[in-house]
């Protein structure tokens, strides 16, 4: 797959493509299904597959100090569209031009001028232009003009019942009307992390949330009580999950394909009178210090709520049973 920064020096020879416009922050089910009939398209056509996302979120440049929490490094979001078989990952630095930028110039300047779009397709929510204020019945519009098709997808979700319609999701961002009884969007998905629910979150993601990091020292106090833990230092934005103890997976960026067992603290240390909020690996059956090393953590379930414990003993007692519990829900070697 290519990746680029932005559009000014497209490949020689650049013809027509397929593409999908979005932010895709999480890659959820929605997005997947989505990029999918996309790579579809290309392939009926046979031309390249583009998914077309920006860098740094809109909402950061347009209303600075709302950038909603991270579900996907940049980096993470296009080892997933790779294996969703995109040939380009293209991403767009948005700026306040940028976000001034009339509808009908976006397509022009961006879909047609530079991408050369035969058909490009997007979320039936989708909304583009300075203000917002294009949709998918002005794409289509422009297409008519332009020469390329463009085509609207539905919402992705789930009834409760635990039926899962055939539906996609643009996630630009998370209206829309569906007949399911939850929607399936980043928003969606942040909610989920944010109440420590981690199984609805790995529902609508289709696999578990995960945090990345740098191994950075701690206080050490899990080194006194004989549970070293590896303490991450995680993105500015990063969607770190509601304060308590949870069952993950941990693996080093240096050895993916080796998952680890662990059982991870997210919170302030209470019974150490903690105020930063911190997120602490322990690595079951691993006599390693992971100092310096980038790391990722995959949230599996939450074992329980973050407790001020009277003692040091009690404490260690409890992370006894937590490690017990990690053992029984991520299975034995």
């Amino acid at each position: 797959m290519q990746r680029w920064r932005g559009l000014g020096d497209l490949p020689g020879g650049w013809g027509r493509c397929a593409v999908t416009i979005g932010v895709f922050d999480g890659v959820h089910r929605g997005h997947q299904a989505l990029i999918r009939r996309t790579v579809a398209a290309a392939a009926e056509r046979g031309v390249p597959s583009v998914v077309l996302t920006f860098d740094p979120h809109p909402s950061e440049v347009i209303r600075p100090g709302s950038h909603p929490a991270q579900l996907t490094t940049l980096r993470r979001k296009a080892e997933l569209v790779e294996g969703l078989g995109v040939d380009v990952f293209a991403v767009l630095p948005f700026t306040l031009e940028l976000s001034r930028l009339p509808a009908g110039d976006f397509v022009h300047e961006v879909l047609v001028d530079k991408l050369h779009a035969a058909v490009v397709i997007v979320g039936q929510n989708f909304t583009f232009g300075h203000m917002g204020a294009g949709d998918i019945e002005l794409l289509r519009t422009l297409g008519r003009r332009f020469g390329f098709a463009a085509q609207g997808a539905e919402l992705q979700g789930r009834s409760l019942s635990g039926e899962l319609p055939d539906q996609t999701d643009a996630d630009q961002t998370d209206t829309g009307q569906t007949d399911s009884d939850i929607t399936f969007s980043s928003t969606y998905v942040r909610s989920c992390i944010d109440a420590g629910d981690m199984a609805a979150a790995a529902d609508a993601l289709g696999r578990p949330h995960r945090l990345e990091g740098i191994v950075v020292r701690g206080a050490g106090r899990g080194h006194d009580l004989g549970y070293p833990t590896a303490n991450l230092s995680t993105p500015r934005y990063a969607a770190v999950p509601a304060d308590g103890v949870y069952s993950c997976w941990f693996t080093r960026s240096s050895d993916p394909g080796k998952r680890l067992r662990a059982a991870v603290s997210v919170g302030t240390n209470p019974t150490f009178s903690g105020r930063e909020r911190t997120v602490e690996a322990f690595v079951l059956d691993v006599d390693e210090d992971f100092y310096g090393q980038h790391v990722a953590v995959d949230f599996v379930v939450k074992l329980r709520d973050q407790v001020r414990f009277s003692t040091s003993a009690a404490l260690v007692e409890q992370i006894d049973d937590d490690v017990v519990a990690t053992r029984r829900v991520l299975g034995e070697d």
